[in-house]
């Protein structure tokens, strides 16, 4: 445990044109489409897996499976942790080239750090990459 908490978290500054970048969501709210099987609130280490949303989901067809916060507001609108409405609106602007094909939710609350840290962050951050390509990830909590 310690290990962890003393590793450095990366931070890589973005040094491009907002207006031609491509913008990913990512979120440990619990956020996932209402099709996708809810996470495992049951398990008291905490779900490790993580769901794939695309970039046309619909917020009516979004919620939110988590119980380690209070969650009544993104019940009512799902943007306030999962703000795909507003990168569309930032795209029709123009304040962001594009909003990426594809996004994650994941439920945050885990007992199995090093498992999120080693194995769970990473296949996250492989997909985003595999699958979207963005310039820009933006992390939300819950």
């Amino acid at each position: 445990m310690t290990q962890i908490a003393r590793r450095c978290i990366p931070f890589t500054p973005f040094e491009g044109e907002l207006a031609k970048a491509s913008v990913a969501l990512v979120t440990a709210a619990g956020v996932h489409r209402r099709d996708q099987p809810a996470f495992n609130v049951a398990d008291e280490l905490g779900d490790l897996t993580f769901r794939t949303i695309g970039g046309d989901a619909a917020a009516a067809d979004l919620m939110v499976t988590h119980h380690h916060y209070d969650h009544t507001d993104a019940d009512l609108d799902v943007n306030v942790v999962f703000p795909l409405d507003v990168l569309r609106d930032l795209a029709r602007d123009g304040i962001i080239g594009a909003v990426a094909p594809e996004h994650v939710g994941f439920m945050g609350y885990t007992m199995q750090l090093r498992r999120m840290y080693e194995e769970t962050a990473p296949e996250i951050a492989a997909r985003v990459d595999r699958e979207s390509r963005p310039d820009v990830v933006v992390l939300s909590g819950g």
